[in-house]
């Protein structure tokens, strides 16, 4: 008999292993329980658009690395630039030079900054920014949309196991896009509003992404002065791939701290916080520190991505790329006979099948697409890359008309004049 051992993928090997030595076998967003087993776990390279499990498999990456990987996986010039850093020092006595770099490239680029700090992680970039909010107001209370990703923090962590009450204490809660929800969020918080946090449009795993509404914004601005509180933008998700200097800048909207991440290192470990002039000084008083936020190495691949997605106009390389997709896969739905919808911003896009409660459908096809070589998630938002060129998306597209091939012969057609597209 052929044991266990020799059938094993080295995926499931490693599964197994890390189950002996890691709670859970592995944790997070990363979990491959959370979409499906037949996921593997771990990977070994990535190329471009590209990304090669342990068990040599290739995949289109249309989860970019879950949003950090904006330029491609192995950019050249964002390599170059980490190999030099690394050789000069990375984790030092201090920030080296590069941090004055890339704290002026930052507020150059930013439209709504005037100074900047650093993190690691999107977690630590919106937790600052809260506590830059109640140090400046010195009140306690900030408004967040009703389910919406800010982290993994206490106070905002979609999994509440081993939290307390009192994290959330501060916290009020409104309906995304909803000015009577709004308002009436505001009223509970009365004169202790330090801020009203907003992701640039609505993303909540598992449900039709909302595009946000202008009028709706200008509001919460307008509240935000008349109550002397801060409007914080969380563009950890968004930030360089809507817009080069803010996913709002084209709203309008003035907006007083910003919380980034994921896209700005092109997959290198950096968060940041941008903020206006008059927040400076409280930004300056409260204590925000760790061990390796000040790593040299980091900051190179920001200096380096965020110059170099100006310099090819990254963010219409990745609108091209991603009109390309949402055509061709609205198409394919269209001629499998399946209502489908297709929602967020063509970057960021997230399909959903209509009437899929259960997401049986969407798990069907993610399961059909992995298969046809084409990495996705059926609860989450896709990404694009600069490195996503006419061949990438037509051989995503490959996949994603298997996978859609899949779905009908497993549940049949849908009539659009019963769902339709969203």
């Amino acid at each position: 008999m052929t044991s266990t051992a020799t059938t094993a993928t080295t995926s499931q090997r490693l599964t197994e292993r890390a189950a002996r030595v890691v709670p859970g076998g592995m944790y997070g967003h990363q979990a491959v329980r959370n979409m499906s087993a037949r996921y593997p776990q771990y990977f070994a390279a990535g190329s471009g658009a590209i990304i090669t499990d342990v068990d040599g498999k290739e995949y289109v990456d249309l989860m970019c690395s879950w949003g950090p990987i904006v330029l491609g996986h192995g950019d050249p010039v964002v390599n170059q630039a980490v190999r030099d850093q690394m050789e000069a020092g990375d984790c030092l006595a201090g920030p080296g030079e590069t941090f004055v770099e890339l704290a002026e490239t930052m507020v150059d680029t930013v439209a709504d900054a005037d100074w900047v700090l650093f993190g690691k992680n999107g977690t630590d970039a919106t937790t600052a920014c809260l506590t830059i909010a109640r140090a400046y107001t010195a009140k306690p209370v900030i408004l967040v949309g009703r389910d919406v990703y800010h982290g993994a923090a206490p106070w905002c962590t979609p999994v509440t196991t081993g939290t307390l009450p009192s994290d959330r204490a501060a916290m009020r809660y409104f309906d995304y896009n909803d000015r009577e929800s709004f308002d009436h969020a505001l009223r509970e918080a009365g004169s202790d509003l330090a801020g009203v946090m907003l992701t640039p449009f609505l993303h909540i795993e598992g449900r039709d992404q909302e595009l946000v509404d202008e009028d709706f914004v200008h509001h919460v601005r307008r509240v935000c002065d008349e109550h002397g509180a801060l409007l914080i933008v969380d563009d950890v998700r968004c930030g360089f791939r809507l817009a080069h200097g803010g996913s709002w800048e084209s709203l309008g909207v003035r907006v007083d701290l910003s919380a980034w991440s994921k896209a700005i290192a092109n997959g290198y470990p950096l968060a940041a916080v941008t903020g206006t002039e008059a927040v400076r000084e409280a930004a300056s008083k409260v204590f925000l520190t760790g061990s390796f936020w000040m790593n040299s190495t980091p900051m190179a691949a920001a200096v380096a991505t965020i110059q170099r997605l100006r310099a090819i106009d990254g963010v219409a390389l990745m609108r091209r790329a991603g009109a390309r997709l949402r055509e061709g896969i609205l198409a394919q739905a269209e001629s499998a006979g399946l209502a489908v919808n297709y929602t967020g911003p063509d970057v960021m896009p997230y399909l959903t099948f209509a009437g899929d409660t259960d997401y049986q459908r969407m798990l069907c096809f993610a399961e059909a697409a992995l298969r046809s070589g084409v990495y996705l998630h059926p609860k989450h938002n896709w990404f694009m890359s600069c490195a996503m060129e006419d061949a990438v998306i037509d051989r995503a597209l490959r996949g994603t008309e298997a996978a859609f091939d899949a779905v009908r012969k497993q549940f049949g057609t849908t009539a659009v004049a019963e769902f339709g597209e969203k």
